[in-house]
């Protein structure tokens, strides 16, 4: 089963090491009640075989998949969305509330974790002075999680994944170093790239519906659906 192939990878992944001074990864995984709930949810929508198209996003940040262990979902999403009911203090996060926004107009939860997968090209994240980072803030950073990062994605292309494209979320740097990393590694034919959903609600929330639009437009070609 596919949710045995991915629960099998989350629960390997460790912190990489030589991180930069100052700068922490956020582990979830490390907690078993954290992967209970990965679980639930892997259990509940990749119960099966089907193959399915790879969305990578930066990393996970503190709200989300750092809280939940699952990517763009935030504890509020996981209860409302997903229907699982979790311990933690429901919370939400700007990423997640655009992700469900395109997953509802895309059909239904269920319909949309049947076609993809949400992960992360970094899928543990990273905080400093307690705030989010991103791998590539910081170029001591980067080059310590290049390797951890060519294994996760090497280790997921094992599985059944479409390997005609894959589609980036995080337009410019995320996209820049993917696109390097697959140039070497060819991994995918290729790579859609879309604006990150924090950058549209912060600075873009006026135009969201175009970025919905752009968003379903890409998914849509991914699957070839029109």
């Amino acid at each position: 089963m596919f949710s045995d192939k991915i629960y099998g990878f989350y629960g390997s992944l460790r912190p990489p090491k030589g991180l930069p001074k100052g700068v922490d990864a956020l582990f979830p995984q490390g907690d078993p009640d954290i992967m209970q709930l990965v679980k639930a949810f892997l259990d509940k929508f990749y119960s099966d075989n089907r193959p399915r198209t790879l969305i990578l996003g930066i990393n996970p940040g503190r709200f989300g998949a750092g809280t939940t262990g699952i990517n763009f979902t935030a504890s509020r999403q996981l209860t409302q969305f997903c229907g699982i009911d979790n311990h933690l203090k429901q919370q939400s996060e700007l990423s997640a509330e655009f992700i469900y926004e395109v997953i509802l107009h895309y059909g239904s939860v269920p319909g949309f974790y049947s076609d993809f997968f949400l992960s992360s090209v970094c899928p543990l994240g990273f905080v400093k002075d307690g705030k989010n980072m991103n791998y590539y803030d910081d170029r001591r950073l980067q080059d310590a999680v290049t390797p951890f990062i060519v294994d996760c994605i090497n280790q997921q292309c094992q599985w059944n994944f479409n390997r005609e494209c894959c589609i980036c979320i995080g337009g410019e740097k995320n996209f820049k170093y993917l696109s390097s990393l697959n140039d070497i590694h060819g991994w995918f034919k290729t790579i859609h790239a879309l604006p990150h959903p924090r950058f549209i609600q912060q600075y873009r929330r006026k135009h969201k519906a175009d970025y919905i639009r752009e968003y379903l437009a890409v998914l849509k070609a991914a699957n070839g659906k029109k």
